[in-house]
């Protein structure tokens, strides 16, 4: 049988994204994140981090400082009882043309092969236009977040558009009844 898995987003969706966040001094959660996230977890879904990270690239930060990051973050939610299943990132630059950066679907696709998922019964929630479009690639089901830098224009592509990680939670759960 296979799992069941919601891929999630990074900077925008978790955390407030102030453009290439990697400072733990900037590592801020939305507060809805953590009742999200305990909400799919508690329900028995995988979390699964799928995040662009061209900082690297473009040399703003190093790959080191991306995994301080994460360690941070997941130390903060752990204190809450929350944590993930994996994690993948794409460190490089939008013009290397590689097939993990979103909305290419090389993360999820071995986020699938790892966890034993089916995509087709997956969700793809981020506040981007490439995480909606990775997902629909992927052929998951999506939800576009509201809390990112995308958040003024619903992404019309999205199978639904939700305030916060919350409203994204409890949509998926409806819809497993």
């Amino acid at each position: 049988m296979k799992n069941k898995a919601v891929f999630l987003d990074r900077d925008g969706t978790i955390n407030i994204d102030f453009g290439y966040t990697h400072k733990i001094k900037d590592l801020e959660i939305f507060p809805n994140a953590m009742e999200g996230l305990k909400l799919l977890q508690d329900s028995g879904y995988k979390r699964i981090i799928i995040t662009n990270q061209s900082g690297i690239a473009r040399g703003y930060f190093t790959e080191e400082d991306y995994h301080t990051f994460m360690e941070e973050m997941y130390t903060r939610l752990g204190k809450e009882g929350i944590n993930f299943n994996g994690e993948y990132f794409c460190p490089h630059h939008p013009d290397d043309n590689c097939n993990c950066r979103k909305p290419k679907t090389g993360m999820l696709e071995q986020a699938a092969k790892d966890f034993n998922l089916d995509l087709n019964t997956c969700w793809m929630i981020g506040d981007s236009v490439s995480d909606i479009q990775a997902g629909k690639n992927a052929y998951c089901r999506t939800i576009h977040v509201l809390t990112g830098k995308e958040y003024t224009e619903p992404i019309k592509k999205a199978d639904f558009i939700a305030n916060n990680l919350v409203d994204a939670a409890n949509y998926i759960l409806s819809q497993n009844k």
